[in-house]
């Protein structure tokens, strides 16, 4: 039996695509191994947000090719569709794929007989269909991360993805509440609509918009938790909040991008919003849903940030009271405007702001947990840690060891949350 090795570098939505990836190779009759297995066949989908990212996919390129010389390596995804040139020069690349027609991938792999690397990169931006990948079986029983939406028309001036995965687009709502069903069926309690600018979903088929979708997928039986990936504070109405309020199946925890909050740098960024805008759509959730957990990305060190706005920026985190902020020194990403500013900030001063965000993310983190110890809440349970020891997750993502003398895995359960040590709770489960 052929071999065949998945595997994905950056995002929820690469993950998920890499496991349809494999499904589809599996459907043929292959084994799917560990990317540290030597395989007859690698797939790796490629991440290119950051210059790291696209070091790392080549230090794996690299690297598999090692482990079996016969191999045949794929490259696809982000990376591959924007530089399919300096991908096809990696010496051990025998096929590259950009972020679409990833369906084919196993008629290529079985019809590739050159001994030269094959470009079957095109070009994303003329394309205006969602291609349907989906996964039948996940090896993960508890959480399960559905692709609803493709691609991204905001054009943020230090972000390449545009460029990576073309224009919006978005799944069909059948075929997303057919997956939905399926994956209930099978045992997932909780699923994560997923997608690169998920907020956009349903405008351009124009009869269907993202709260909608989330209202079909709550109807669906078997499904006990509802998230979605990043969104934005301009999709944050009072009609949106009031009614996910109402939807007791989603979760009260929003990843609601910021990326600066200093008004100025914003606009540099080619964000569609301000900090006012910003600060109603926190106010707004906060109002329908108290227990709320707000976590964010943020950018330090675009190019212009002088002092004056990075502090304005570190007392709008502090106002807003994250439970977590995912930190990121601003990296130039050669095709986008921000790469060509002026005044590029130096390393050392990003590194110094950034240790200042990551330091109020964690006391903010801190004092979130500290809100809900000695109650009881919710507790998926999604594996064993040590015995008689369960890792979870509440609604609002605090996670959670929680003890108890059943197994516990894949059922949500009242536990009372005792202490905190990091960002993570004990609790004792009180209610099977």
């Amino acid at each position: 039996m052929k071999t065949v090795a998945s595997h994905a570098l950056g995002c929820k939505v690469n993950q998920y695509e890499s496991e349809a990836i494999a499904e589809l190779f599996q459907e043929k009759g292959y084994q799917v191994v560990d990317m540290e297995q030597a395989a007859d066949v690698y797939i790796i989908n490629t991440c290119t947000v950051t210059n790291f990212g696209d070091k790392k996919s080549r230090q794996l390129i690299r690297k598999v090719k090692r482990q079996n010389p016969n191999s045949i390596v794929v490259v696809a995804g982000c990376y591959a569709q924007t530089a399919p040139q300096e991908i096809m020069a990696i010496e051990g690349v025998n096929i590259v794929v950009g972020t679409k027609d990833r369906k084919q991938i196993v008629n290529l792999v079985e019809n590739y007989q050159q001994k030269e690397p094959q470009n079957y990169v095109s070009d994303i931006m003329t394309e205006r269909e969602f291609e349907p990948l989906s996964i039948q079986k996940l090896k993960n029983r508890t959480r399960a991360y559905l692709k609803i939406q493709d691609g991204c028309s905001q054009y943020c001036s230090y972000c390449i993805i545009p460029y990576a995965r073309g224009p919006i687009r978005s799944r069909n709502p059948e075929d997303v509440l057919a997956e939905v069903k399926r994956l209930a069926e099978n045992g997932f309690q909780e699923i994560v609509l997923t997608g690169i600018h998920v907020a956009s979903y349903g405008k351009d088929l124009k009869n269907i918009t993202l709260l909608e979708m989330i209202q079909k997928v709550h109807e669906v039986k078997g499904i006990q938790r509802i998230r979605f990936s990043s969104i934005e504070p301009n999709i944050v109405t009072e009609n949106f909040v009031k009614t996910l309020s109402n939807l007791n199946k989603v979760c009260n925890h929003f990843h609601l991008s910021l990326q600066s909050g200093c008004d100025k740098t914003l606009q540099a960024m080619n964000r569609k919003y301000n900090t006012e805008k910003y600060r109603q759509a926190v106010k707004l959730l906060r109002q329908f849903m108290p227990d709320v957990a707000i976590t964010t990305d943020m950018i330090v060190g675009f190019p212009g940030e002088i002092e004056k706005d990075f502090l304005a920026s570190y007392t709008f985190a502090k106002e807003m009271q994250f439970s977590k902020i995912h930190v990121f020194p601003y990296s130039p990403k050669k095709g986008t405007p921000a790469a060509i500013l002026p005044e590029q900030i130096e390393n050392a001063v990003k590194s110094e702001r950034s240790q200042k965000l990551i330091n109020l993310s964690e006391q903010m983190a801190g004092e979130f947990l500290n809100k809900f110890l000695g109650k009881e809440t919710e507790v998926l349970y999604e594996r064993q840690i040590q015995p008689q020891i369960y890792e979870g997750h509440t609604s609002n993502y605090i996670k959670v060891h929680g003890k108890s003398d059943q197994n516990v895995t894949n059922k949500i359960v009242k536990t009372t949350l005792t202490e905190t040590y990091g960002e993570i709770a004990k609790g004792i489960v009180t209610k099977l």
